[in-house]
């Protein structure tokens, strides 16, 4: 809890900074390229994640009940290609907004 509570405070840093250096003469400073790096970063971790966590909940299922491997199987493959569409989703609109 406490490193996250130092990633926080170096974030609302590093917001609070821009505003802090900006004169009227220079030109606008273009954050889209971090947002969206951020934002991809954030949607292939959680993907990741989830995917993991799947994977291990099937695994767990196959080995209780071996006999139902083909409809577990169906299930996760079809809940993988579902995350994974999350994340093909989340570059298209990280491309688009580039």
């Amino acid at each position: 809890m406490r490193k996250l509570q130092y990633v926080f405070m170096a974030l609302a840093a590093l917001c609070f900074a821009i505003p802090a250096f900006a004169d009227s003469g220079s030109t606008v400073l273009n954050l889209t390229p971090i947002g969206v790096g951020l934002a991809m970063g954030l949607a292939a971790g959680g993907c990741g994640m989830g995917e993991g966590r799947a994977v291990a909940a099937a695994t767990e299922a196959f080995a209780r009940n071996p006999m139902l491997r083909p409809g577990i199987m169906f299930f996760l493959v079809l809940g993988l290609a579902f995350i994974e569409s999350l994340t093909l989703f989340a570059l298209a609109m990280c491309f688009a907004k580039m």
